[in-house]
C-alpha cells in the first residue's frame, strides 16, 4: 500500500514523541501490506475498527493513540486523516472528521 502522506505522519511524530516507534512500525507494515478488502485488513489488525467501506481506526502504542485513515483498496492507497490520544479521539466524530492541512 502507498501511505499518503509521510510528511503528515512525521508531523504527528513530532507532536507525539512517545508514539514514534509505534507509528513507524505501523507505516512499515501498511506499506508492505496489499489489502484488497476491509476483511483482509482485519485479518492482519484484529483490533482495527472498520467504520465504513473506506474509514479505519487503528490502535497505536498499546491503545494510547488512535490513527484514522481512509483506504482506497482498489488503488492501494492509505490516506492519513487524523492522529491523537485516546482522550482526544473520544472528543471527535471519527466517521466524519476530515484531514485539515496545517501550514
Amino acid at each position: 500500500m502507498r501511505v499518503i502522506a509521510i510528511k503528515t505522519l512525521k508531523d504527528y511524530i513530532n507532536e507525539f514523541r512517545s508514539a514514534e516507534q509505534s507509528l513507524l512500525s505501523w507505516h512499515d507494515e501498511a506499506t508492505a501490506a496489499n489489502w484488497a478488502t476491509p476483511n483482509e485488513l482485519k485479518s492482519q489488525y484484529k483490533n482495527a475498527s472498520i467504520l465504513s467501506e473506506k474509514r479505519v481506526v487503528f490502535n497505536i502504542h498499546g491503545n494510547s493513540y488512535r490513527l484514522i485513515v481512509d483506504i482506497e483498496y482498489r488503488l492501494k492507497i492509505v490516506f492519513i486523516v487524523w492522529f491523537g490520544t485516546h482522550k482526544q479521539y473520544d472528543s471527535i466524530n471519527a466517521k466524519t472528521i476530515s484531514y485539515v492541512k496545517a501550514n
